[in-house]
Order: structure tokens, then sequence, then C-alpha cells
């Protein structure tokens, strides 16, 4: 893959080499399922300089360099990135995520796309990757790198990734988003994904179809902000739509919302129908839950809005369909359940209900449920199940993912701190994160491989205007420059056992 030209807003960016690999990363469609011409160019331009390559049959990429010399003894290491982004955008952007390039703005410091994710999640961390390829002044024991595919919709990179493939015992994990902080542990999760078949209805003649839509929230990373009391859209529209029904005799011809089970959703969408004239009481009553709303979000979500156009329609949810799916919905989990007592200020389990469309035909909704305990997810995923037995309605759990387990006495951990505070001449943090790594899944598959996650700051992930800081995109590649240098001064594999604890 031939490097894209720099983007004026890339151009003047140091280093140089890590943001000439984002830029081509910006403008390379890689959505998840769909990031083959991405995997298949990079394998080009690994092949190019005579680097090992092999594609496994989950399409995860494997490139290896070969140790510097006299390094050949040295532990090797894996770096590894997963190769999709969250398609996410605002409701007035054109941009088609399968064929339009990101379009990323430098303000104050950060990079930022205004209008749609930027994909420095996880594309900051593919970009240290390549660079590191890249680099022939690099002081490196052998090196693999790991590209993996579908970690956003569900990880099915590394859940089909092979066992015996990986030859390094030591892996570093180049997504999450939080400078000078080491993490050891994620959590662990599954979906719940639910389906009930409708009961479609005429709708009466005296009648007037409204369309309300309730938008302007932030939306964010169901992991990782989840703590941070956003709206979730779904949850606040189903709230109102609830009221309404209490007021007049009003049914439901459609409610839509959310777009990825792993986002908070930020825009929801319903369909009604009320006897006619009753649209200005209708209009007075949304105004007020508006402002009801911004109250309760005051400082998180205030910009919220409501609003309610003409609309036409034929048909609408039986009055039973509807009272089932509104009452299941309102009171369906959202949210941190539970934080864990061990770890101070981490959330150990919480769910996000995240995609909901429902017609007159049919419905369906996803929950991502999260854990730091496999028996913390699995039980709040059984509530959910449970919760639409009631009324008859499928639920079924699926794309379990384990989590992985910290290691406070990580050898790796060890060296990294301290490189982390010979170069920057401060202590670093060791953090567990909410949110699903593939490191869970690759343990799994190689248990005695030791692993550490580090990465820029990144702000807004999964959400429109996903920004990253860009001074600690220049201390990442800094950082792993002088692990990789660290790991490779070491005499051999069995020997990095050795290195101080901090």
């Amino acid at each position: 893959m031939t490097p894209a030209a720099i983007d004026p807003d890339l151009s003047e960016l140091e280093p140089a080499a890590v943001w000439q690999h984002f830029a081509t990363l910006c403008r390379t469609p890689r959505q998840p399922k769909r990031e083959g011409p991405l995997r298949d160019g990079l394998r080009r331009w690994a092949s190019d300089r005579r680097l090992e390559t092999i594609v496994d049959a989950a399409g995860n990429l494997l490139i290896r360099k070969a140790a510097c010399r006299g390094r050949e003894r040295a532990p090797g290491v894996v770096l590894q990135a997963h190769l999709d982004m969250v398609c996410q955008k605002i409701p007035a952007s054109a941009h088609d995520f399968a064929r339009d390039p990101i379009r990323p703005q430098r303000r104050d410091g950060w990079l930022v796309a205004e209008e749609t994710t930027l994909g420095a999640d996880n594309g900051i961390g593919v970009a240290l990757i390549l660079a590191a390829l890249a680099d022939s002044s690099l002081s490196h024991g052998p090196l693999e790198a790991l590209l993996t595919v579908d970690e956003e919709a569900g990880m099915g990179g590394a859940h089909g990734l092979e066992p015996g493939l990986l030859q390094g015992r030591l892996l570093l994990n180049l997504d999450t988003e939080e400078w000078g902080e080491f993490f050891v542990g994620c959590a662990g999760g599954l979906d719940v994904n639910v389906h009930r078949p409708g009961a479609a209805q005429e709708l009466p003649a005296a009648c007037e179809v409204w369309r309300i839509e309730l938008h302007g929230l932030r939306g964010g990373h169901s992991g990782v902000d989840i703590h941070a009391q956003h709206g979730n859209a779904v949850k606040l529209l189903v709230k109102v739509l609830r009221d309404l029904e209490r007021r007049w005799p009003l049914r439901l011809v459609e409610l839509t919302g959310g777009s990825a089970r792993n986002a908070l959703p930020r825009e929801a969408a319903a369909t009604v129908a009320l006897p006619v004239g009753h649209g200005a009481a209708l209009a007075a009553c949304l105004r007020d839950w508006q402002a009801r709303l911004r109250q309760e979000l005051l400082g998180v979500d205030d910009r919220l809005r409501i609003d309610c156009t003409a609309a036409t329609a034929e048909r609408a949810l039986s009055a039973a369909e509807q009272a089932i799916w509104l009452a299941s919905l309102h009171a369906a989990p959202h949210g941190v359940r539970r934080h864990s007592v061990q770890l101070p200020g981490v959330v150990e389990t919480s769910n996000n209900l995240g995609v909901v469309a429902i017609t007159a035909d049919g419905g369906s909704c996803s929950f991502m449920v999260r854990s730091l305990l496999a028996s913390g997810s699995e039980s709040l995923a059984d509530e959910i199940v449970s919760l639409f037995a009631l009324s008859g309605t499928v639920a079924e759990k699926a794309g379990h993912y384990p989590g992985w387990e910290p290691n406070p006495e990580s050898p790796l951990l060890a060296l990294c701190r301290s490189v982390y505070a010979r170069e920057f001449g401060v202590e670093s943090k060791v953090q567990v994160i909410h949110a699903g790594l593939e490191c869970g899944l690759i343990a799994a598959r190689y248990p005695g491989v030791d692993m550490v996650s580090f990465g820029p700051t990144i702000r807004g992930a999964h959400a429109p205007g996903e920004r990253v800081e860009i001074a600690t995109v220049g201390h990442c590649w800094r950082l792993l420059q002088a692990i990789l240098a660290a790991v490779a001064a070491v005499p051999d594999e069995a020997s990095v056992t050795a290195v101080p604890r901090r």
C-alpha cells in the first residue's frame, strides 16, 4: 500500500512516520468486517519490504520482522492493534464510511473529526506499529505485528486467532486511551439480542401522525464512558413515550435508536399517531420534557433536543405489542450496575442498551453487557433475558468474550514502568479498563504470553467528534522505541523475568 499524501492538517505533525501511516488509514475505508482491502494493501506494503506476512483463517494479518543483528536471542515481542474502527456520524453528515476518507482537523493540540468518528481508536495503534516495522534504525529483537479484524463488531478476529501462530512471548497491545497509564486487565462481556414478531393494525382514519426525534446527546464508548452518566437516547425517548401514552390514546408506529451495540445511543426517533387535534398539546408536552431532561442531564448532556414534525403512516403496532415493547424497554437495565470493591474507582459490571429497531411488523434490540467478573456479566445478561421472557419475547445471549485477568507482578509491566520513568521523569499508573480488549481472547489461546497495553490520550471514542491529543502520540512513539530497545537488551527470553519489579 502506497502511503497517502499527508493531509494539510497532518503535514507538520511529529513523528512524521507515524502520522504518514495514520493519513493512509484515514483515507482507507475500514468498517468492521470490511477490512479486506486495507489488510491486503498492508500485506503488499510489508512484502515490498521483504517482511514475512501471514493472513490466518479469521482474516487477521501477521507481519514478522527479523531481529536486529546481535539481538536474535532477545525475547520476541508482538505488537497488536485492530484494523477496523467504529463508524458513527452526526445526522446531518453525508459521509459514507464505505467510500469517503476521514477528514481530521487540528484543534488546540488535538486532532479531531468534527462530523464523524476519527478512527484514532485503533488507527493510532496501527500507525505506531507500521512505523516500527518501517524503521530501520530501531533496536529490537524478533518482532511480530498482529493486526486483527472485526474488533468493534464482536472481536471476530481475536475469536478466530489461530493457536500456534504467534512466536513472541511478550505482547504490547496499543489500544488504550489514556497516556501515562499501563493497562493490565479489562472487562469481558457478551451481547443480548432480542427479537419479537409484530402484530400490525391499521390506523383509524381520524388520527394525525407525528415523528418525534430526540437528539443532541454526546454518546460515547459504552465501556469507557459508561460511568459518566451520558444520556441514552433510547431510554430517554421511551420514558417520554410512556408519559404520552398515559395522557392520550397514543399508537406507536415505529421506534428506532442507536447504531452500534458498543456506542451510547445519541439519537432516537419514534413515529406516533394521536386523535386529530392533539398536535398543539403534543408540542407543548415535548417542550416540557425537553426542559426537564436538560435539567436532569445538566452539565453532561444538556444540549438535548426533542423535535416534532408531521409524518404519515397507515399501520401501527397493536396495543398489546406496544405495551410489551415500551414497558420492557423502560424496565430494561442500562448503565453501571456495580463498582469494583477490589479496584476502587473502576466499574465492575455495566450494560448498554445500544440499538433498537421496532416497526409494526416486529422489532429487535441489542444490549452489550460488560464485567470484570464472568459471573457478573452472565448474571446481568440473564436478568435481561428473564425480563423479556415475561412477555414471551426471545432474548439470546451471544458473542461472549473473556476478560483479561490483571497480573500486577508482570515482568513486562515492570520493564515498561521502568522505561517510562527513565524516559519521562515521572511515575506511570497501572489501571484496569472497563472495556473489551482483545488481550483476554489472545491470552486464552496463548496463556504464557505476558501482556501490557498503552496508548495516547483519546476522547470521545465511538462518537462523532472523537479526538486524540497530538503530543501524546509522539510520547507513545518515544516510549514504544524505548521499550523495544530495553527488551532487545535482555540477553535471552528467560532473563526477562529478572527485570526488577516496582
